[in-house]
């Protein structure tokens, strides 16, 4: 059955609404998914309109609620169960989880040998290519787990093979300004392109990029908890060596790090996997923390800006500290929406969302205008294209986003056009990226 526009998006929107229950696995959400679409395609054969197939095949599903508390009866033991390493076997399943830790921490290995062996090139080699030693190893690890098609393996080559000739043979001059933001938005490209395979290739879904959207936001809060974890152990381990008077820092530059930095990555990645409800309640709290935060110092910053006699006086520090707090406001944006149930009507926090979302508005026209200005006073440089094109591309983003948000603040519309507009425009963020990789230094003559 082919499903229409409008079916979809109410698929969408029950999903979202299922996701939110902690009890409920992603793994488990796409098993009631599919019964749904099977009984709204039964309805439908039967002569059912899609919308009257969708609310009576919902209804047979059962009261989503009642199946939460369902399930939290039937693994009460599921979520100290998701803090133990690996989940106790049942049957012919438990080779399942104990391959995939296998495959985890091979391509663990691989990845630490890869870095080990890029760390004998000349720095600016490794800054050129540090990412590629890593993400391949991960864009690997969501391949093999979701099992993609020789065709869309094929494609995951690509962008890494690409990124790779660009970095290694284009004739940068040391230290240029093509050679700095290509090496900065290197890794970006390659990020969407472990995208790719975390989707399955399924990019053209709004659900699936979603997904990729709050795996992102998951995979950074795991990276940061190992990251401290793994530097105290370091620490301790150094300090109490020291104190036997034998030195080990050279075991931990050498060894430790080369092999503990990549490997970390491959694991977060795996641990958001195996882990996923504990910590999609942590960004619901971040975000909600973090946004009117954020409302203050964007407003004390237009505050600041308004004493500048003029927007080319405003430092050049500054710009590259705004342009990243806009960043982070759209991922504030981003996981906001992601962590929202859609069904539920406006509150005090969409407005708060909507004050962010206008006074990053604000601080990116200044942002703009400033560019503009430096780029009329002093001409065009690498750098300055590069944060202009950024903040072009935020602008748009910003834009719409808060006309949406307002509209539905007014209860002029649904949730979901703000949640599809932010889905279908995340491959503006990557296509940019390549773009200063790929484009902009021979524009500017590879200086």
């Amino acid at each position: 059955m082919e499903i229409d526009a409008e079916l979809e998006s109410q698929i969408t929107q029950w999903r979202g609404y299922v996701q939110r229950h902690q009890a409920i696995s992603a793994g488990d959400v796409d098993e009631m998914e599919d019964h749904l679409r099977d009984q709204v395609s039964d309805l439908s054969d039967a002569g059912l309109a899609s919308d009257e197939a969708f609310l009576i095949a919902v209804k047979r599903l059962g009261n989503v609620d009642e199946i939460s508390r369902e399930f939290a009866r039937e693994h009460s033991d599921r979520l100290w169960k998701q803090l133990v390493l690996l989940p106790a076997p049942t049957g012919d399943a438990r080779t399942l989880p104990k391959r995939e830790l296998t495959v985890v921490l091979l391509l663990a290995v691989c990845a630490g040998l890869a870095l080990k062996a890029g760390l004998q090139l000349p720095d600016r080699r490794i800054a050129l290519n540090v990412s590629l030693f890593v993400l391949p190893f991960l864009a690997g690890y969501f391949a093999w787990k979701r099992q993609v098609s020789v065709r869309v393996a094929a494609v995951l080559v690509a962008p890494f093979a690409i990124t790779a000739l660009v970095l290694n043979l284009f004739p940068f001059v040391t230290n240029g300004s093509t050679e700095v933001v290509a090496a900065i938005h290197a890794p970006i490209v390659l990020w969407f392109a472990v995208g790719l395979a975390y989707v399955g290739g399924d990019w053209q879904s709004n659900r699936r990029r979603m997904d990729f959207i709050r795996f992102t936001g998951e995979f950074v809060v795991y990276m940061t908890l190992l990251a401290l974890g793994g530097g105290v152990l370091i620490g301790l381990t150094i300090g109490a060596f020291s104190a036997l008077d034998l030195d080990v820092e050279w075991a931990m530059e050498d060894w430790v790090l080369p092999f503990g930095v990549p490997g970390a990555v491959i694991v977060a990645a795996w641990l958001v996997e195996a882990k996923q409800s504990v910590v999609e309640n942590i960004a619901p709290v971040l975000t909600r923390v973090f946004t009117p935060l954020t409302i203050v110092l964007l407003l004390a910053l237009l505050g600041g800006f308004a004493t500048k006699p003029s927007v080319i006086d405003i430092d050049r520090d500054l710009l590259i500290m705004m342009d990243l707090i806009l960043v982070v406001v759209v991922g504030l944006l981003l996981y906001g929406i992601s962590a929202r149930d859609p069904l539920a009507p406006p509150n005090l926090f969409d407005r708060l969302q909507l004050l962010l979302v206008m006074s990053a508005l604000a601080v990116d026209v200044v942002m703009l205008a400033a560019m503009l200005t430096r780029i009329a006073e002093f001409g065009s440089t690498a750098n300055k294209v590069t944060a202009l094109g950024m903040n072009a591309v935020l602008l748009v983003n910003l834009v719409w986003a808060a006309w949406l948000t307002l509209r539905f603040v007014r209860r002029q519309s649904g949730f979901a056009p703000l949640e599809e507009w932010q889905t279908r425009y995340l491959p503006v963020y990557g296509a940019w990226a390549a773009v200063v990789v790929i484009v902009l230094p021979p524009l500017f003559d590879f200086n």
